[in-house]
């Protein structure tokens, strides 16, 4: 194994381990809870978006899987916190991460993750040479793109 991919598959199990945004928060006046479900292997999520405007302003979830599932339900939070800041992420630029991930997740390994852009979740891109796990790491990025739509 390299360097990297020993790497990626620490954040991978750091993120399992350590969830960002663990926890149903209470929702908002602008809020969306979405429950969804992987039937290939049982992975599950329930999340709650919270947008002010034109802007993410939470996300939190619970679930309960295989650490890819749930590492990537982790990754999302954090860059949605990262890149949005106290002020939330621009809804627009949340849609634009759900498509480029979900666009480098079913090209089965020839578009990998820019870290610049989605940081940890990066470390997710190797997942796109095993179909049966591409489901896995889209949970949440697929329950956040329905949250969206219905807040």
């Amino acid at each position: 194994m390299s360097g990297l991919e020993s790497l990626y598959q620490e954040l991978i199990l750091d993120h399992a381990k350590k969830p960002r945004g663990f926890g149903l928060a209470e929702p908002g006046a602008h809020s969306a809870t979405v429950h969804q479900r992987n039937p290939v292997c049982g992975d599950e999520i329930t999340l709650r978006v919270d947008v002010e405007g034109d802007r993410v302003a939470s996300v939190t979830w619970e679930g309960a899987g295989c650490s890819i599932s749930q590492a990537s339900a982790s990754m999302l939070v954090a860059l949605l916190q990262e890149d949005g800041g106290d002020e939330g992420m621009p809804r627009a630029d949340a849609e634009a991460l759900i498509a480029g991930f979900r666009e480098a997740l079913r090209s089965r390994g020839k578009i990998p993750l820019d870290e610049e852009t989605f940081a940890d979740a990066a470390a997710l891109s190797g997942v796109s040479k095993y179909t049966a796990r591409v489901k896995c790491a889209m949970l949440a990025w697929v329950a956040l793109e329905q949250g969206l739509r219905q807040a």
